[in-house]
């Protein structure tokens, strides 16, 4: 035989063609089986083929007529946890990241990314701040992205991020609270990060130890107990920030902030949502398609001291007072400090949350652009408005989309109800 008459596969027992060996068991043996050859009767040449690379027998069964296999889902052995997704139903694929990089008339004067770093002292590192912080959470029926970003001109001038974000919870399993606090520090001061930072720091210690009233009055929707209780809560926590200015030696506008806050409860059954804060920013709403603003309108400050309130305590004292459990400090016994100017009253809103909305709250930093330029607003829209949330990429992506004359931090927290 030739070599160009010769089979493929060469000489190899077993092949297709040649008949089975004395002793052994055909593979047309086995019904609906076929049976590769056994790789230790290959013979040892560089130029044999895998046996994967063979042919397949001439009785193989067509895939078609092979029982179909039924795989059920994996049940999670804790009930607490929800149940994986059945072969049949098709995976969540994230929606990706927007590349969109401004929008406009044209755009921006500064560089996408960012330049500068802040001035470091050497004893003083963990006053530095990141450049961008990004966080989320999901409970009952919301889903929560939160993101503050440094803008570009602190990125430019290698300035630090003047705005502050805090999330945090409080309790556990249905009875627990979240807390999305954020806080912009006053323009060109040397420490208004740190003002920003701080004023978060006092409002979540204040509304940690009194989480658990807080949510009782926010399932009972006790408006007014509410308002009366977080108005002074939030006058205390700036209180608190203009004792630092005092102590560090500087003007109480100086060392100030801007206060906006989000309380949300854990219970699937809640869809009450509280909004409270001093300052400029916005608070938008985003149904059916378009935004509705509904950043509340500010009240006078804050009201008096409730007849019976205790004696100023310790420190470390943990005993609370009638108004939501504000703990009394030392800054109590100072002089009481100037009434905040008129952008600093109280702000104020109690919202019922409807399938299909989304809910958010942002320092200047967005709201201004978001107000002033339609095609952010609507960029926005389309993007936020699946009946999925963004990922965390996602979000990151879209919050950072820019828009030419708006560098100023940004500082949001959008909330997405199933």
């Amino acid at each position: 035989m030739s070599p160009a008459d010769a089979p493929p596969w060469g000489d190899v027992p077993g092949s297709p063609g040649d008949p089975a060996p004395a002793g052994t068991t055909a593979p047309t043996d086995l019904p609906g089986k076929s049976v590769a050859p056994d790789p230790t009767d290959l013979p040892a040449s560089p130029c044999a083929p895998s046996p994967l690379d063979l042919p397949a027998p001439p009785d193989t069964q067509d895939p078609t007529d092979l029982p179909t296999l039924h795989v059920l889902p994996v049940q999670s052995a804790r009930p607490d946890l929800p149940a994986r997704r059945s072969a049949s139903e098709p995976p969540s694929v994230p929606e990706p990241a927007s590349a969109l990089d401004f929008l406009g008339s044209g755009p921006p004067t500064y560089d996408p990314e960012p330049t500068a770093l802040p001035h470091a002292e050497p004893e003083e590192l963990g006053e530095l701040v990141a450049d961008t912080v990004l966080d989320g959470a999901r409970y009952g029926t919301w889903t929560l992205r939160s993101v503050s970003l440094r803008g570009d001109s602190a990125r430019y001038r290698g300035e630090p991020r003047r705005d502050a974000l805090l999330t945090a919870r409080f309790g556990t399993g249905d009875h627990a609270l979240v807390l999305v606090a954020m806080a912009t520090g006053a323009r060109a001061t040397p420490e208004a990060h740190l003002a920003a930072a701080e004023a978060c720091r006092w409002i979540g210690r204040a509304v940690g130890r009194s989480h658990q009233r807080l949510a009782e009055d926010i399932r009972a929707t006790r408006r007014a107990d509410l308002k009366a209780g977080l108005h002074r809560l939030t006058d205390r926590s700036l209180g608190r920030l203009r004792a630092s200015a005092v102590e560090r030696g500087a003007r109480p506008e100086e060392y100030t902030a801007t206060l906006r806050c989000l309380l949300l409860p854990a219970d699937p059954h809640c869809r009450t949502r509280v909004f409270f804060g001093v300052g400029d920013g916005g608070l938008f709403q985003l149904r059916d398609g378009s935004w509705r603003d509904i950043e509340p309108r500010a009240t006078e400050p804050a009201p008096p001291e409730p007849p019976g309130t205790p004696e100023p305590a310790e420190e470390d004292d943990d005993r609370l007072t009638l108004d939501l459990g504000v703990p009394q400090g030392p800054y109590e016994q100072l002089p009481e400090p100037p009434p905040p100017p008129a952008r600093d009253l109280f702000r104020f809103q109690v919202s019922l949350a409807r399938p299909g909305d989304a809910l958010l709250m942002c320092t200047p930093g967005l709201a201004e652009p978001l107000r002033g330029e339609p095609a952010l607003s609507a960029y926005l829209s389309r993007r936020w408005s699946g009946r999925r949330p963004p990922g965390l990429a996602a979000f990151l992506a879209d919050a950072r989309v820019r828009v030419k004359g708006y560098a100023d931090d940004r500082t949001a927290a959008a909330l997405w109800e199933a």
